[in-house]
């Protein structure tokens, strides 16, 4: 008798189960992207030629990405892609538009993951790279580490074929010659405003799943304005700025010793898998709950397509687009 209930709980379990299965099947989407281009406070008043601006780099990032997707192409290829237009446009905490450190100098960090493998690739420090979040793909894919510092990262390049750049072609001259007027006779300004228009907390990310079923995430930051010395932010660290496993991948924009503090990315990450909850709700706990106000925003996708975009700073520079018609470029959360 013990034997005979024992199959038919089994039976049922499997049924059950497979019901359940059948019903996250018909729920996949084909391919799915989301991108950022940094977190803060960015007021609606600001010159609409700006925002315009804005609001069509986002949207020009988001179709590279989309059109890899929709011919097929793999996770990786839109993720790096969409991060390196990003990277290339002034507009941006990142690549070409980084901020300044301290010394006036400009120094670059990224990271890239494949969650289906847990494989990863970050780099910090670099200073002539021209597009580094391609230079952490390379760490994850061509070396036996996860993360190169600095000097080490610079020579790690070496051994690669990725494009390399003068340092002074990051110093875009507005942002540096802002930058002088904004320390004139003052101390650090901690926060990481490169904007005169509200303040702006840096960083580009993109993540996305392919119809593969490829999950990847990816970072690129020129980091906190006014940074001192070795200072290494949220970005390049896996399982804060940038992570991804094979149910979902995480890319943050913000306040990066609190993004590292709480552990971010992983924690949203953590949460679906122990709760069973959606990536919405693993997003609300990330954002209402386990950060404080004003500090940062996150993208996500998990492995069945579904998109989540939020940041509790007031406005968060997104993007999105999936394989059923979904798409969003936005600045602002309502």
């Amino acid at each position: 008798m013990y034997k005979v209930k024992t199959l038919i709980i089994a039976l049922i379990i499997v049924l059950f189960g497979n019901i359940e299965t059948s019903a996250q099947d018909k729920k996949i989407k084909e391919w799915a992207i989301a991108l950022h281009g940094g977190a803060g406070y960015y007021p609606k008043d600001a010159p609409a030629e700006r925002t315009q601006a804005y609001m069509e780099a986002l949207d020009e990032a988001l179709a590279i990405g989309t059109e890899i997707l929709e011919s097929g192409g793999n996770a990786m290829d839109a993720v790096e892609a969409t991060i390196q237009y990003l990277e290339n446009n002034e507009l941006f905490n990142a690549g070409r538009g980084a901020v300044f450190t301290a010394e006036g100098k400009n120094e670059l960090d990224a990271a890239f993951m494949h969650g289906n493998t847990l494989n990863a690739g970050a780099i910090t420090g670099v200073t002539t790279v021209k597009n580094p979040i391609s230079l952490a793909r390379k760490v994850m894919e061509e070396s036996n580490h996860v993360f190169f510092a600095s000097e080490g990262a610079e020579i790690f390049a070496d051994q690669t074929n990725v494009e390399r750049v003068d340092p002074l072609y990051f110093r875009v001259e507005e942002k540096y010659e802002r930058w002088k007027r904004n320390n004139a006779g003052q101390g650090y300004n901690h926060n990481d405003s490169e904007t005169e228009n509200g303040w702006k907390m840096g960083t580009v990310g993109a993540v996305a799943v392919d119809s593969e079923g490829n999950i990847v995430a990816g970072t690129s930051t020129g980091g906190m304005t006014n940074k001192k010395f070795g200072r290494v932010g949220d970005v390049p660290i896996i399982g804060s700025g940038t992570y991804a496993n094979d149910l979902v991948a995480v890319s943050a924009t913000g306040w990066g010793e609190r993004i590292m503090l709480n552990v971010s990315a992983h924690a949203l990450a953590m949460h679906m898998q122990f709760t069973g909850s959606n990536v919405d709700e693993a997003m609300n706990y990330l954002v209402d709950d386990l950060l404080n106000p004003r500090e940062a925003g996150f993208i996500a996708v998990d492995k069945y397509g579904n998109i989540s975009m939020r940041t509790n700073t007031g406005s968060m520079f997104q993007a999105a687009a999936d394989s059923e018609g979904f798409k969003k470029v936005a600045i602002w959360e309502d």
